[in-house]
């Protein structure tokens, strides 16, 4: 027996659709930011929050159904689901409500409110569960009966074409081509799926580049604690309020090999550094993008040390307007015994001396 004709003729119809989407997107601006304790150091930070769904993850929404489409996973009328922080539902709802599918995004119920009113918004369904790892189960019980899991934790590092295609690492080098340190000492990322990071540090190889990759992470994170010993099998020793990285277990994703380096990154700094890259650059961003802002400040002042020159580039991974009732919301801070102020200072005097200081 086999499928009919019509089947691939709406499989075809879909990958027209997300084609055409991707052409009419432009790419991402690369900003650069002068800090003045750091001369013959570049800072570079890619802007995915300009995508349409406001995150890098629109990147990873589009593979992730171009794959379940070429692989035969996915069909005309069929119900889609992924477990999710938010930004990557947020991303799948609005491809779904694109290819006219009814999408399920199964959420930590403590994800911030505005990142589920964005996916409701879409025309979405939230499934909302207490236990965040507790998320990859039910996710699985949706597609038991019949729903498309599109599991950007288990394809994410796959779905991604690595060696080109205009993935963020060849539109990254792309973007330096004409800039003074072309070839970045170091690129700077988390690993919320580790999608991102395989893409970039395979990518790199590649290339046969000098370039080093390091993963920025919330002290704790099970990749963190797995990355120094190989151990896929960690777990966190620490929770996180930063949303989309620190995973609590490692996931299948996630490539300890590609990765040079990494670096722990204190809650209240991350959080700190999202108000400094709202001094910066004038709008905000979420928590991960200030945990890669300490990372890149870090590497920095090793590279001062050594006097050393060059790039380092990084990403704003999303829109900081999600986070508002938390990250930005001093009484949510406050419920929570988080006080970024001491890290504020500490990030401010780094930026104007060039010299790596504790809160």
């Amino acid at each position: 027996m086999t499928r009919g004709t019509d089947a691939r003729a709406w499989v075809h119809a879909a990958i027209d659709a997300l084609e055409r989407e991707a052409a009419r997107s432009a790419d991402t601006h690369l900003l650069k930011i002068d800090l003045p304790g750091f001369p013959g150091i570049d800072f570079y930070f890619k802007d995915e929050a300009a995508h349409p769904t406001g995150s890098l993850k629109h990147r990873l929404a589009r593979s992730l159904y171009l794959y379940a489409l070429c692989n035969g996973r996915l069909h005309e009328g069929q119900r889609v689901v992924d477990a999710s922080s938010g930004s990557t539902a947020i991303a799948e709802a609005w491809f779904a409500r694109l290819l006219g599918l009814e999408f399920t995004a199964v959420m930590p119920a403590c994800t911030a409110p505005a990142k589920i009113r964005a996916v409701e918004a879409l025309g979405a369904r939230c499934d909302l569960v207490d236990d965040p790892a507790s998320v990859h189960d039910r996710a699985r019980e949706h597609a038991a009966r019949g729903a498309c899991h599109l599991d950007q934790f288990g394809l994410a590092e796959r779905a991604t074409d690595w060696r080109g295609n205009n993935n963020i690492a060849e539109s990254i080098l792309g973007q330096l081509a004409r800039e003074p340190h072309s070839r970045p000492a170091w690129i700077v990322c988390g690993a919320g799926t580790g999608g991102t990071s395989a893409t970039i540090g395979r990518y790199l190889r590649y290339r046969r580049l000098p370039t080093r990759l390091c993963i920025a992470e919330p002290s704790g994170s099970a990749y963190a604690r797995g990355w120094r010993t190989r151990d896929a099998e960690a777990r966190a020793s620490a929770p996180t309020v930063i949303e989309g990285i620190g995973r609590p277990r490692v996931e299948p994703g996630f490539l300890f090999e590609i990765a040079d380096a990494v670096a722990e990154i204190d809650d209240e700094a991350s959080i700190a550094a999202t108000g400094l890259l709202e001094e910066l650059l004038g709008r905000r961003y979420g928590g991960s993008s200030g945990t890669n802002l300490v990372a890149c400040l870090q590497l920095a002042c090793d590279m001062r040390e050594r006097d050393e020159r060059g790039s380092i580039v990084s990403l704003l991974c999303d829109r900081g307007e999600r986070y508002a009732e938390t990250l930005f919301d001093p009484d949510w801070l406050g419920a929570r015994d988080l006080d970024p102020s001491h890290w504020m200072a500490a990030l401010r005097r780094c930026v104007d001396t060039g010299h790596w200081h504790d809160a």
